[in-house]
């Protein structure tokens, strides 16, 4: 009986308007993404899909809310990696743990880039290594905030490469780039979404990119796996997901929906033009890239004793 009605709730869903909760204000990468989608996705599934932004706490506010509301569909979270993954790894005081989430299904992915301040005078990433390992924790080097999915890619590329580098946290990418820029920090690893207009304005140098190949909006700079710290890869990403405990025909029926909005043209072009990947994957192959990250940056999080307030 009782999957029998699943199954007639599932045939009838959704009944009435979706909530799309971003836990960040207006404006940022994560809210541009959603309201991207949005429209595409609320026409596949035949009902509005409205974008609620809920602020705070570094996500964490956004991302419990969707947590604790009923799980049947209606309550949905545009989750990310700084929210979803690298924070809970290192957040002492957690309002939530991945599992309490299920993934959708992915929208998009942006590397991380490795810049540093005119000042330095350094030109490529070999230059920055031979700094660093000259003047170990004397080289800074800035993130968006302890925590973030910058800060772990740091500790991650200090690990693989053998750095010692000193990690100035800031409260968010914007202050952080005016400090590069002015050359109060030497380096900087960030989205490239964020620093992109910085470089090739020339207020920045590029000396290498995070994922596993080039990007087409900065050819010429190397992955740092092709320039020797193999195998490393740190993209930020971010996609769709609903409370643990939605019923699995609802699931299907969300990532079916998702993935037919992810196919309009219109949508991945306008992906394109703010410099992220398009993911094209099922909703299990997903779930498994989530867990995956998730346990890459709790092993980063623990070997480097890691733990944010």
């Amino acid at each position: 009986m009782a999957l029998l009605v699943t199954g007639a709730h599932a045939q009838e869903f959704p009944d009435r308007p979706l909530r799309l909760v971003v836990p960040w204000p207006p404006s940022g990468n994560v809210d541009i993404t959603a309201r991207t989608v949005a429209p595409a996705f609320a026409e596949a599934l035949g009902q509005q899909v409205i974008v609620e932004n809920r602020a705070g706490a570094g996500g964490r506010i956004g991302t419990e809310a969707v947590v604790k509301s009923p799980a049947d569909g209606y309550a949905l979270l545009l989750g990310s990696s700084g929210t979803v993954t690298a924070g809970p790894a290192v957040f002492k005081n957690r309002l939530y743990e991945p599992k309490d989430l299920v993934a959708v299904g992915p929208i998009q992915s942006v590397p991380i880039v490795l810049t540093v301040a005119l000042k330095t005078n350094i030109s490529s990433f070999k230059g920055f290594t031979d700094l660093a390992k000259a003047k170990p924790g004397q080289v800074s080097i800035a993130s968006a905030g302890s925590g973030s999915s910058n800060h772990l890619a740091i500790e991650l590329l200090m690990r693989m490469a053998d750095l010692k580098l000193l990690h100035v946290p800031y409260k968010g990418s914007g202050p952080a780039l005016i400090d590069l820029i002015g050359g109060q920090v030497e380096s900087m690893m960030d989205q490239l979404t964020a620093s992109l207009g910085h470089i090739k304005e020339g207020r920045i140098r590029p000396l290498a990119i995070s994922s596993r190949t080039r990007s087409p909006l900065l050819p010429n700079v190397p992955t740092l796996d092709e320039l020797g710290v193999k195998g490393y890869e740190a993209d930020t990403w971010t996609g769709i997901f609903a409370p643990t405990g939605t019923p699995a025909p609802i699931v299907q029926k969300l990532s079916a929906a998702l993935r037919r909005a992810m196919s309009v043209e219109a949508v991945r072009e306008r992906y394109r033009g703010m410099g992220v990947q398009v993911m094209d994957m099922t909703q299990s192959e997903f779930a498994a890239y989530v867990r995956a990250d998730y346990d890459k940056w709790l092993k980063v999080a623990r070997e480097g004793n890691i733990v944010v307030e």
